[in-house]
C-alpha cells in the first residue's frame, strides 16, 4: 500500500463515518420510538452499496477504498449489537429479537440485490 491509498482510506472513511451519523440522526428524528431504526437504515443501505461494489468487481485499491474505508466506516456492527443489548435490557423479547433477525436477513437480501445490480452495471 502506498501513501495516496492510505490518505484515501482515511479521508473517505472520515466522510463515510460523518454520513453515517447524519443518516442515523435523520432517520431517528423521523421515526419515533425505542427501536434503532437509524442504525437499521444505515446498515441495510450499506449492505446494498457493498453488494453493488462487489458486483462491479473493482480493482484491489478501489475495492479497499470503497468497500473498507467508505462502507466499512459507514456501517456499524458494534452499535447494532449495543442497541440490541439495550433493547433486551428493557425486558421485552420482540424488539431485540426483531433487531437480531431483520438486520442480517434484509442485509443479505439487499447485498445480493446490490451484487446483481453491480454485475449488470460492470
Amino acid at each position: 500500500m502506498n501513501a495516496p491509498l492510505w490518505i484515501g482510506v482515511a479521508a473517505f472513511g472520515g466522510v463515510a463515518a460523518t454520513l453515517r451519523f447524519l443518516v442515523d440522526g435523520a432517520v431517528s428524528r423521523r421515526i419515533d420510538g425505542g427501536f434503532p431504526w437509524g442504525t437499521l437504515a444505515v446498515n441495510l443501505s450499506g449492505a446494498f452499496v457493498l453488494g453493488i461494489l462487489t458486483g462491479l468487481a473493482l480493482s484491489d485499491p478501489a475495492a479497499l477504498v470503497a468497500g473498507t474505508a467508505v462502507v466499512g466506516s459507514y456501517t456499524t456492527f458494534s452499535t447494532w449489537m449495543l442497541e440490541t443489548q439495550r433493547l433486551a435490557e428493557e425486558g421485552e423479547v420482540a424488539p431485540p429479537a426483531a433487531n437480531l433477525l431483520i438486520s442480517p436477513a434484509l442485509g443479505m437480501a439487499l447485498a445480493a440485490a446490490g451484487w446483481a445490480l453491480g454485475s449488470v452495471l460492470a
